[in-house]
């Protein structure tokens, strides 16, 4: 037999009772916050016109052209999808003319941009499998990348949804211009926009809260989750927003992977793009979740996740299905009781990579238990997901970048942890074969760590 449905009336007492435990893990904005988001992303876009204007003259161009360049500068990810929470940084999509070249961005916008009393802190990571440009822009952390598309003039209105843009256009480009068209499809193909943002904040703080959202180390990542809730929302197009919530762990607890995930059919436009398709590439046929973008060239989000971390993820889905209150949903585990690893320091010294990728930085991770059970959870979930996690105690460069050999493959990450001081006790852990953790005795004892495979097609996160 099945469950009665909630009635009209109890679907929005638990609305109300969700919006309210979300407001108490700052699972919202302010509008004050809200409004100085757009006003940076306005002030943006001022100064990437401005900066076309000043190529153009600079180049010698016809006096019509610098009038008629146009230019555009969209954000997309978690602020364009209108579910940013506090201290989320702003992905921003700058789209200019075919006639400009790549390096011009990376170098002579960079120059304006510094020239900028309110910009701070810029970085160019030009190698990166989506090239960025990292700032600050009063206070608030902005990621820019760049598109050209094959025309002379790039107007306010045009559509970035029509594939037709993408031909002739490089494949950096292409890749750039993924994240915003993968946001924008998704808002497309949804019925209901608000239910999908409600539903969606609540599955990412859960994520966040269970140390799952990390596309980098095997599990997901923003645009994976927001595919995931967005299937939801097209099966049940009526359902409201709690409602989509306890129908997400109902049905992704039953699903079957690795059948995929995805909100339109698979799609061919043959602008030699590489598209993720299980019945023509046998490489796509060994990915363990395939969680597949809606705009061509269609791809896997979730090309990171291995059986041991989908393993992981389905764990806490079943959990989740069996929770019967939202403030149970959001209770963060312990994971040192839950793994029982030998940790009796006071710190732990981890490595991460930093922003220029192939390098690793040692950080700090534990000035006490509960700074460890909050920040290096993600890291145990790594750990038990079949990863290796090297730890060792600080030498006098252990505050330096040391440089390590790079895959061709990957991409880089976006944060980084800042280094403290700690006891010169020395720990390490490693894998056992049987699984678990063990405290090796000597640093030479320690398994080599493995790599993360990361997915050369691998769309932006949200």
């Amino acid at each position: 037999m099945c469950p009665p449905q909630p009635t009209r009336d109890e679907e929005c007492a638990q609305e109300n009772d969700l919006i309210e435990i979300l407001k108490s893990f700052g699972g919202f904005e302010s509008y004050v916050e809200l409004r100085q988001r757009e006003n940076v992303v306005q002030r943006l876009e001022s100064l990437f016109k401005e900066w076309l204007t000043e190529m153009c003259l600079q180049m010698n161009s016809p006096d019509i052209v610098p009038q008629k360049v146009g230019g555009k500068l969209v954000p997309f990810g978690s602020h364009h999808l209108g579910v940013a929470s506090k201290g989320v940084d702003i992905d921003v999509l700058c789209v200019g003319p075919g006639f400009l070249q790549r390096k011009d961005f990376f170098s002579s916008f960079v120059r304006k941009l510094k020239r900028q009393r309110e910009v701070k802190d810029i970085r160019v990571i030009e190698e990166a499998f989506v090239p960025v440009v990292k700032l600050t822009f009063e206070e608030l952390e902005i990621d820019l990348v760049f598109a050209r598309v094959a025309r002379y003039r790039v107007p306010q209105e045009m559509d970035l949804l029509r594939e037709d843009w993408l031909q002739g256009t490089d494949l950096h480009s292409v890749r750039s211009l993924n994240g915003y068209r993968v946001t924008e499809e998704i808002l497309r193909l949804v019925p209901n926009v608000q239910n999908l943002r409600l539903a969606l904040r609540t599955i990412k703080l859960w994520a966040k809260r269970e140390n799952i959202y990390s596309n980098s180390l095997g599990f997901l990542g923003g645009v994976s989750w927001a595919i995931l809730v967005a299937r939801i929302c097209q099966e049940y197009p009526n359902a409201s927003a709690s409602t989509l919530v306890t129908t997400f762990f109902k049905e992704y607890n039953m699903w079957k992977w690795p059948n995929p995930i995805m909100l339109r059919e698979l799609k061919d436009c043959h602008f030699n793009l590489p598209v993720w398709d299980a019945r023509v590439n046998l490489a796509d046929r060994s990915h363990s979740m395939p969680i597949i973008t809606p705009a061509y060239p269609m791809q896997n989000t979730a090309f990171n996740v291995t059986p041991s971390t989908l393993a992981i993820m389905k764990e806490e889905i079943q959990r989740g299905h069996t929770i019967a209150r939202w403030s149970q949903l959001f209770e963060k585990p312990n994971f040192l009781r839950k793994y029982k690893a030998p940790v009796r320091t006071k710190w732990l010294i981890g490595l991460v990579f930093n922003e220029q990728g192939g390098q690793h930085l040692s950080i700090d991770l534990t000035p006490n238990l509960q700074r460890f059970s909050d920040i290096a959870g993600i890291c145990l979930r790594s750990l038990a997901g079949g990863l290796s996690v090297s730890t060792a105690a600080p030498s006098p460069t252990s505050h330096q970048a040391t440089k390590r050999s790079r895959s061709p493959h990957s991409e880089t990450s976006s944060k980084k942890f800042k280094s403290d001081e700690g006891p010169s006790e020395e720990v390490c852990l490693s894998q056992s074969k049987s699984g678990g953790l063990k405290r090796a005795h000597t640093p030479e004892s320690e398994s080599p760590s493995k790599r993360v495979r990361t997915d050369l097609l691998r769309p932006a996160e949200t």
